[in-house]
């Protein structure tokens, strides 16, 4: 028996319905991508879907814009992803919204995000150091001026991975023991930038809790005071940060000539030492 065929009234029916459906459908997905992928980046230079919960978390609601003036650079490939250098210079917004209160350090695909915290007080708002990644991610410098406003600078990084789930040497042949919180230091005069860079390492193993049957055990805090206990800087230091922290920073030319170096680490084992300027 032959099939029952539509009638011509249904079947133009039919047709015009497909029409709009497929019109509609033509349209659909680049508006709804399109939208979707500003929600999932919150506007990214970088495209990270990480970084709508990084804002979330650290910054809240406070205001914020992504910033040229917030200057960070990495290697375009890291070898060693247990030792990437980073650069972070906020010295453009010195003269923004009262001056730089504070710089924070995230990468966005660490098993462990924070990296430091940096507080310039009277040094310049300016920092190298070496972290620890786990794979390829964005790295950022999240900057507060002092009128609450965030300025976010960002880099991305590529790292051959694993560097925060492996031991790292000292822990390995267990020469940690023997030079642990030992600090060294180092003033040197930047003639380009009329300061003083001073170049601070802090020995520590520096385990980031992810390597089986090693807790977490890290440099926490540091800080240089002068001989009338002010403070010149002040870092929180987190367990991505690399083994034997190696930190260099920029001093004003001019005041305190005698400093020293305070701090402790997690397992509250204290940190002094005098710097020489």
């Amino acid at each position: 028996m032959d099939a029952e065929q539509p009638s011509g009234g249904a079947r133009r029916s039919f047709i015009c319905w497909s029409a709009a459906a497929a019109a509609a459908w033509s349209t659909w997905p680049r508006t709804v991508v399109g939208q979707t992928t500003d929600e999932l980046t919150g506007g990214d230079p970088l495209g990270s879907m990480q970084w709508p919960g990084l804002r979330k978390q650290y910054l809240g609601n406070a205001p914020m814009h992504f910033s040229d003036a917030v200057v960070v650079r990495g290697p375009e490939f890291a070898d060693d992803a247990m030792n990437v250098p980073l650069l972070v210079n906020a010295r453009a917004l010195e003269a923004v919204g009262g001056g730089v209160a504070r710089i924070q350090v995230v990468v966005d695909r660490n098993p462990v995000r924070d990296v430091l915290t940096f507080t310039p007080h009277k040094a310049l708002p300016m920092l190298a150091f070496r972290i620890r990644m786990e794979q390829a991610s964005p790295v950022r410098a999240m900057v507060q001026t002092r009128d609450g406003q965030w300025h976010v600078g960002s880099t991305w990084v590529k790292a051959s991975g694993g560097g925060c789930t492996v031991p790292g040497i000292t822990r390995a042949d267990g020469s940690w023991v023997k030079t642990l919180n030992q600090v060294q230091t180092r003033f040197f005069y930047n003639p380009v930038d009329g300061s003083r860079r001073l170049r601070v390492r802090v020995m520590h193993p520096m385990d980031t809790g992810l390597v089986a049957g090693i807790p977490a055990f890290h440099v926490e805090e540091l800080k240089l005071v002068d001989t009338l206990g002010e403070v010149w800087w002040a870092l929180q230091l987190h367990e991505p940060v690399s083994e034997n922290p190696l930190i260099t920073l920029e001093l004003p030319s001019q005041g305190g000539q005698g400093f020293r170096l305070l701090g402790r680490d997690n397992n509250g084992n204290r940190i002094e030492a005098e710097v020489k300027a």
